[in-house]
C-alpha cells in the first residue's frame, strides 16, 4: 500500500538543521500521521506521497515549504504582569486568543516590566533535512477522517471496543 491521501503512515524520522539534530522519532515510537490532511509540514508530506512500507526518503524542505519564512514583525510587547510564573528568556509559553485557541511563543527578552515574545515557531525560517523510513501505510478509519487525524491503533483513547 503507497502513502496517499485519507491513508495513515507511520514513519520513524531525523530531522537536521544546519547538520544538527533538531528533532527525531523515538525508537520504537513512530509519528503517526493522516496523510492529506495537513498533519505534517506540506514539504515532507509531498516527498512522502506514493511511498510504501521499507521506503527510505532524504528530502530537503524549504522555509515555504516546512514552519514559513521567519517574519520579524511576528514579535510582540506584553505586560510582565499578565504572567502567573517567573518568566525566562528562550522559554517557550503559550497564550490564548481571543477565540480560544492556543498560540506558542517564545520569550525574546525581559525589559521594564515588559515581556518581548516572538511568535514565529522556532524552525521559521530554516532549511529542514529529513531522512526517513515509512514503516507502514494503512487505511484510515472512519473516524480518523472524520476528526482529520491519525490514531493510534486507529481508536482514540475514548472509543470502546464493542463485543458481538
Amino acid at each position: 500500500m503507497q502513502i496517499a491521501k485519507d491513508k495513515v503512515a507511520e514513519i520513524d524520522y531525523i530531522l537536521r538543521v544546519e547538520g544538527e539534530i533538531v528533532d527525531r522519532s523515538e525508537d520504537g515510537e513512530p509519528l503517526t500521521y493522516l496523510h492529506g490532511h495537513g498533519n505534517i509540514i506540506p514539504g515532507l508530506e509531498n516527498a512522502l506521497e506514493g511511498k510504501s512500507a521499507g521506503d527510505q526518503v532524504k528530502v530537503t524542505v524549504s522555509p515555504e515549504e516546512g514552519y514559513g519564512v521567519y517574519d520579524e514583525e511576528n514579535t510582540d510587547l506584553l505586560d510582565l504582569a499578565d504572567f502567573d510564573d517567573d518568566v525566562e528568556v528562550g522559554a517557550t509559553y503559550f497564550g490564548e486568543t481571543d477565540d480560544g485557541q492556543l498560540v506558542p511563543f517564545t520569550v525574546l527578552g525581559l525589559n521594564d516590566g515588559k515581556v518581548e515574545v516572538d511568535y514565529n515557531h522556532m524552525l521559521a525560517g530554516e532549511t529542514l533535512d529529513f531522512e526517513v523510513t515509512v514503516r507502514d501505510v494503512r487505511d484510515a478509519t472512519p473516524e480518523e477522517l472524520e476528526h482529520g487525524h491519525a490514531h493510534l491503533g486507529g481508536m482514540e483513547e475514548d472509543d470502546e471496543i464493542s463485543e458481538d
